[in-house]
């Protein structure tokens, strides 16, 4: 007489069922994975966002290396979308990067839009080692348009921190000492009143950021909104 709980043979029916059911399962842990890590990013960046456009940057007055005068944002800007990005000249790689990508995206917005519409911006957080002369010779390497400013380390710190730019280096070097500065990267899009409007992180495309500003530029322009060129 046979046992009703005895064990049933292993079939290849039964191995395949359990095979199909770990692979499912396994894929089914990498896409949760996926799922929260992208999630994750998008609340990194949505946290930077989150203030809303009264509390992300505004008006900043600070050296033009161009001319070594003071630049008075909220005159000299007025009336043009302004595209700005934190850095410092002696980053390796990633300011470079970042910079070339800016100013493919000018260059796609004067195809697409027109000339002049956007005005690329370089604010050096490493104020000690980039003086007027030195920011001025880095930002040539990418861009005729862009603009490129400095100052004093206090005066650094507030335009950043008006920007919720994370911003950190060594407090004391020996003249002449490397050092790196660990800073956020954004891509900071501000309107022709001076309105916070979007930011673009690392892992977006020039094509994407392009598509984006041609977005909230037909917009302002469809509002009414006015363009004032730079010279």
């Amino acid at each position: 007489m046979l046992l009703k709980n005895a064990a049933r043979p292993f079939t290849l029916k039964a191995a395949a069922l359990f095979l199909g059911t770990g692979v499912g399962l396994l894929l089914f842990f990498r896409s949760e994975k996926e799922r929260v890590m992208k999630e994750r990013e998008e609340k990194q960046r949505e946290t930077v966002k989150s203030y809303g456009k009264p509390k992300i940057g505004g008006p900043f007055n600070l050296v033009n290396a161009e001319t070594g005068e003071r630049f008075d944002s909220a005159t000299e800007l007025a009336g043009q979308f302004q595209m700005i990005y934190f850095g410092f000249t002696h980053c390796p790689d990633i300011c470079p990067e970042e910079l070339d990508k800016m100013a493919e995206v000018v260059d796609i917005t004067k195809k697409e839009v027109g000339d002049k519409v956007l005005v690329p911006v370089f604010i050096t957080c490493d104020p000690r080692r980039d003086t007027p002369k030195v920011v001025k010779e880095y930002v040539k390497d990418f861009h005729p348009d862009m603009l490129g400013f400095t100052g004093s380390q206090e005066e650094i710190r507030q335009v950043a921190k008006s920007f919720r730019v994370y911003v950190s280096s060594p407090p004391a070097v020996a003249e002449g000492e490397d050092y790196l500065v660990d800073h956020s990267i954004f891509f900071y899009l501000m309107d022709p009143e001076g309105k916070f409007v979007d930011c673009y992180a690392k892992d977006t495309t020039a094509e994407e950021v392009a598509t984006s500003f041609k977005k909230y530029y037909e917009q302002y322009i469809a509002e009414g909104g006015k363009i004032k060129k730079l010279e």
